[in-house]
């Protein structure tokens, strides 16, 4: 009962969050000096034919309303599931973005991942071997990782490593000869693996290396310094020093007592991490040629496309407000003092 009542009282506080940034969304919106129905004629010829779609079009999506009244129509095509027409690729913005956003799960999946395990490695390291050369080491490396730009990296990790040293591809996420394999989930190697198609899954490993290391090595270097700050805090700790009165080796007090605890506040910023990974894709899928929801959006910028723009706005809102309901469910599991 504790738990449902937790994740409840999580659940009402998101409503306001998501209206309150749909709202600023939509506003901001509005501010750009035209509207959908004249950047969609653009290149159209003046007659009556297209007049009257205009005027359609218009009435359809309320643009002939207050703004308050545009809103709420907005908000409630929404409910219904329809997000409107991209006016870029005249395709309704949630077939878009469900075509395209597995594309950007499983590049931001995969940079998580290797973000955890390098950054729980070196922090731990660093923190375990505090003023030794390995901490010396590991924290230059997460100073790097963390103040890096993601794209100079990106940049970087292409001429080094697709035409100085050609071992990864640059661009997409397939070889252009290989066929993608048949859609499931969305997930190249996860499809890979449902229809034991190996060739498509190896081509989709290799091709998603590259840009999935460049986009956790940021990552990981903010996940390694909370790591080290936090088990050096808990290595302070009475109970630390009383496990190590009792005899326990170092390995156990290290390991068991003092990284398991210092993970609860790594843990948040795990989830954060993987929030920013799954909506900062922008530079990363443009450099790479990685057809994701980063990528559209920004083609969606540049284009001013209005209802896709909003939609995109709505998904991150949704991916933020999900993720972070995630890592409190988590801490209900992990913290024994919230559940008290």
């Amino acid at each position: 009962m504790r738990l449902i009542y937790y994740v409840a009282r999580r659940l009402i506080l998101i409503i306001p969050v998501v209206l309150g940034v749909l709202a600023i969304s939509f506003v901001i919106t509005n501010l750009i000096p035209t509207n959908p129905v004249d950047l969609l004629m653009v290149g159209k010829p003046r007659d009556v034919s297209t007049e009257a779609f205009r005027q359609v079009l218009i009435e359809k999506w309320g643009l002939d309303k207050p703004l308050y009244e545009q809103f709420f129509t907005y908000v409630s095509n929404i409910l219904r599931g329809d997000f409107g027409n991209s006016i870029r690729t005249f395709q309704p913005v949630s077939k878009e973005i469900a075509r395209l956003f597995p594309a950007t799960v499983e590049l931001s999946t995969a940079a998580i991942i290797i973000s955890i395990l390098v950054g729980i490695t070196t922090g731990t390291i660093s923190a375990t071997r505090r003023n030794r050369p390995a901490d010396h080491v590991s924290r230059v490396l997460a100073l790097i990782g963390s103040s890096m730009p993601t794209f100079w990296l990106g940049l970087i990790a292409i001429r080094l490593f697709h035409f100085e040293i050609p071992l990864f591809p640059a661009v997409g996420r397939i070889s252009a000869s290989i066929a993608p394999p048949t859609h499931i989930t969305g997930l190249y190697i996860i499809d890979s693996l449902l229809t034991g198609n190996w060739i498509a899954l190896q081509s989709s490993i290799w091709h998603l290396l590259l840009p999935a290391f460049v986009l956790g090595y940021s990552y990981a270097g903010i996940i390694s310094r909370m790591t080290r700050s936090s088990m050096l805090e808990v290595m302070s700790q009475d109970y630390i020093r009383t496990a190590h009165s009792k005899g326990l080796s170092e390995r156990t007090v290290n390991y068991r007592h003092g990284l398991r605890n210092a993970l609860i506040p790594t843990t948040t910023v795990i989830g954060l991490a993987y929030s920013w990974s799954l909506t900062g894709t922008i530079l990363i899928e443009d450099i790479f040629g990685w057809p994701g929801i980063g990528r559209f959006a920004l083609q969606s910028i540049t284009y001013l496309d209005y209802t896709a723009i909003l939609g995109i706005s709505l998904l991150i809102v949704m991916i933020f407000v999900t993720i972070n309901l995630v890592v409190d469910i988590l801490y209900f599991f992990i913290n024994p003092r919230i559940r008290n």
